[in-house]
């Protein structure tokens, strides 16, 4: 695939993808963009002392090494899955800036090292399983029934595909009650995608740059 890193207004890096004309995340800021959506909006809504997370959308590992410095800080277990059909190069992981911005180096090369589709203990508090399949023909029945859930897929505009309502039906029958997914996309088709699949929708204030964000819920 064509792509490239390049560095976001925040000072992280992010990666382009030519084909698609799209960034794995803002440009505004990769870690604010993160950190607001997934952690600040994500896992801090969690209040248990271990947590099951699933995440559509590896890229970068950005959002799973956040999720590994939280259980780290926090003291309480992660058990992380997460699917990606298009892993990036090594050329290119070596390239994100992403541990020299935020330290916990051997955290972030030991998450892009370990071996694809196999559970692996990456600290005392956070396990990983990395996924290299197609998300759109997942067996849901590979994940522990997740907490929360990280949808970040590219977005609608460029893979309408991963953004259907018969995809986040599956991903609601497989959250436990309470459960809830985040996304970084606001948009009203995604919206009304979710309100199909059964989730009670959300629109919370956006990360840098992007005026809104979503938290939909299994009630």
């Amino acid at each position: 695939m064509n792509r490239d890193v390049i560095i976001t207004d925040d000072g992280s890096s992010t990666v382009y993808n030519k084909e698609l004309d799209e960034c794995y995340h803002s440009t505004h800021g990769a870690i604010s963009e993160s950190l607001h959506v997934f952690i600040r909006n994500g896992l801090q809504q969690i209040n248990l002392t271990e947590i099951n997370v699933f995440e559509i959308g590896f890229g970068t590992g950005l959002n799973a090494f956040l999720s590994a410095i939280y259980a780290h800080d926090h003291k309480i277990r992660i058990n992380y899955a997460t699917i990606e059909k298009y892993p990036l190069e090594a050329t290119l992981v070596n390239e994100l800036n992403y541990s020299r911005n935020l330290g916990f180096h051997e955290i972030f090369k030991t998450i892009h090292s370990t071996s694809w589709n196999k559970t692996q203990k990456i600290t005392l508090f956070f396990e990983l399983l990395k996924i290299n399949q197609d998300f759109i023909n997942f067996d849901f029945n590979q994940i522990v029934n997740p907490d929360i859930v990280f949808f970040d897929a590219f977005s609608p505009s460029k893979q309408a595909e991963m953004w259907q309502p018969l995809l986040f039906e599956k991903i609601y029958n497989l959250l436990k009650t309470n459960g809830i997914l985040v996304t970084y996309a606001a948009a009203g088709l995604v919206k009304n995608a979710l309100r199909q699949a059964g989730f009670q929708v959300k629109r919370l204030q956006g990360p840098p740059g992007k005026h809104h964000m979503i938290m939909a819920k299994k009630i």
